[in-house]
């Protein structure tokens, strides 16, 4: 047999397997930056709005006849959300709620808003499922530590 016709091995499994913590890695750190930056959106674009009672957050609360104290209370749920995203031990959950939250909000959006802004919370749920399940043996912990504390 010539070499031409040699039949072929592969030899280029080693260096695969050699990427793969990279990648791994990589997708970890993505991840985090995601938190990070939803954990932003949260906090600054969303909580604080309603928190200092900016007048196009208490407009929307009052068309939709909840108050300031409903304000107050979202914008609260919302910043601890984005605090509670950048805890390991809090990240699933937090992603959770705030997926929560979404839902929430896509509903309010369409019965009071005729739809008008239905899709932001939709786009945002999408990251938030992605959190959520990537990061879910950090629930094995937070049950572990509520155990112990029990």
């Amino acid at each position: 047999m010539s070499e031409t016709t040699a039949p072929l091995t592969v030899t280029g499994s080693a260096p695969a397997s050699a990427s793969a913590p990279a990648r791994g890695r990589r997708a970890r750190i993505a991840l985090r930056g995601l938190q990070v930056l939803l954990a932003l959106f949260y906090g600054i674009a969303s909580a604080l709005p309603k928190l200092i009672a900016h007048p196009s957050a208490a407009e929307s609360f009052d068309k939709m006849g909840w108050g300031s104290g409903s304000m107050y209370a979202i914008g609260a749920l919302e910043l601890a959300g984005a605090v509670a995203l950048l805890i390991p031990v809090l990240q699933s959950v937090a992603a959770a709620a705030l997926g929560a939250l979404m839902v929430g909000a896509f509903v309010v959006q369409v019965v009071v808003f005729d739809g008008q802004n239905a899709a932001t919370p939709l786009i945002l749920l999408v990251p938030l499922a992605l959190i959520a399940w990537k990061r879910r043996e950090s629930n094995t912990e937070l049950l572990r530590l509520a155990r112990r504390g029990a």
